[in-house]
C-alpha cells in the first residue's frame, strides 16, 4: 500500500484527510500537537483520532510531534520508513491562523506563525523530498488558504500563506522532473468547523455553524471530507499529470473571492 504523511492531521481537516487516506487504503502516519496553540481550539486530537481510527475499523500511526522543529519532523519520516520502507505523499496542514493586523501582532506571535505555517511546510518537504526523488517519484499537497491573497486583521497568516503559494510553485518546477507533484489545496466559502475557526469564534462551534457564509455550490458549506476528497484525488495516480496548480474547495477563495453570501429572497 502507498505511504503518506500527514502534518496536522489529528484535527480538524487534517483529521478528514487522515480518516480519508486511511479509508482509501494508504498506510498513514499522522502527526499533530496535542497542546493548544495560539487562537486555536484544537487539542488531545492525537487521542480523539486514534478513537475515531478504531470505530470505523481503521488503521493509522498517530504521533506528537511539532511542524516548527527539524528534529521533530526528522523523525516522524523516519518512523514512516521503518513501517512502510517509502513515502509516496505527503499532505502538509499544520497551521494557526491568529487574528491581527500588523500593528497589534508582536514579534513572538509572527515568528510563531510563520515557523508553523510555512517554516514547517519547508522542512516537511526537504526530509520527505531526498526518499521521493530516490523511489522515483510521490506526491505533495500543501493545504492553503484565500487569505493567502491578503485578507483584513489577518496579517501574519497572510503573509504566511501567500509565502505557501510561492513555495508550492517554486518547488512544482524544481521538482517536475523528479516527477514529485506539488499541488495546493484551497478550502473556501466559510462554515468549516475547525480549531482554527472555532478558536476564531472565541471557542463558541454553534458560532461557526450560525455565521451567514457563502457556502460552496453544493448548497452548503464545505466539510472537511470535501476537502480530503480534493487531496486524495491529488495524491492518486488519477492526477499523474498534474503539478503546479491550486484546487479551490469552495467559493473562489484563491481568486479574491470570497463570493457573497447568498441574498435574503
Amino acid at each position: 500500500m502507498p505511504a503518506a504523511i500527514v502534518s496536522g492531521g489529528t484535527y480538524g481537516i487534517g483529521r478528514a484527510i487522515t480518516l480519508s487516506l486511511a479509508r482509501r487504503g494508504w498506510d498513514v502516519v499522522a502527526f499533530g500537537l496535542e497542546s493548544r496553540q495560539p487562537a486555536s481550539t484544537a487539542e488531545h486530537g492525537g487521542e480523539a483520532t486514534r478513537a475515531e481510527l478504531q470505530a470505523l475499523g481503521l488503521t493509522a500511526q498517530v504521533l506528537e510531534a511539532d511542524v516548527s522543529v527539524a528534529a521533530d519532523v526528522e523523525r516522524i519520516v523516519q518512523v514512516a520508513l521503518r513501517a512502510h520502507g517509502r513515502i509516496d505523499a505527503l499532505v502538509n496542514n499544520a497551521a494557526i491562523g491568529p487574528l491581527g493586523t500588523v500593528v497589534d501582532t508582536d514579534e513572538a506571535l509572527w515568528d510563531r506563525v510563520i515557523d508553523v505555517n510555512l517554516k514547517g511546510v519547508f522542512l516537511c518537504c526537504r526530509a520527505v523530498l531526498p526518499q521521493m526523488i530516490r523511489q522515483g517519484g510521490g506526491a505533495i499537497v500543501n493545504i492553503g488558504s484565500g487569505a493567502g491573497w491578503g485578507k483584513p486583521n489577518m496579517a501574519a497568516y497572510s503573509a504566511s500563506k501567500g509565502g505557501l503559494f510561492a513555495l508550492s510553485a517554486a518547488m512544482a518546477y524544481d521538482h517536475l522532473h523528479d516527477r514529485v507533484r506539488v499541488n495546493t489545496v484551497v478550502p473556501g466559502g466559510g462554515g468549516i468547523v475547525s480549531g482554527m475557526s472555532v478558536g476564531r469564534a472565541g471557542g463558541d462551534v454553534d458560532a461557526v455553524h450560525s455565521r451567514a457564509v457563502a457556502g460552496t455550490a453544493a448548497g452548503r458549506p464545505a466539510t472537511g471530507e470535501d476537502v480530503a476528497s480534493a487531496v486524495a484525488f491529488l495524491l492518486s495516480d488519477e492526477a499523474a499529470a498534474i503539478s503546479g496548480t491550486v484546487i479551490d474547495v469552495g467559493c473562489f477563495a484563491n481568486q479574491g473571492g470570497p463570493a457573497p453570501v447568498r441574498p435574503v429572497r
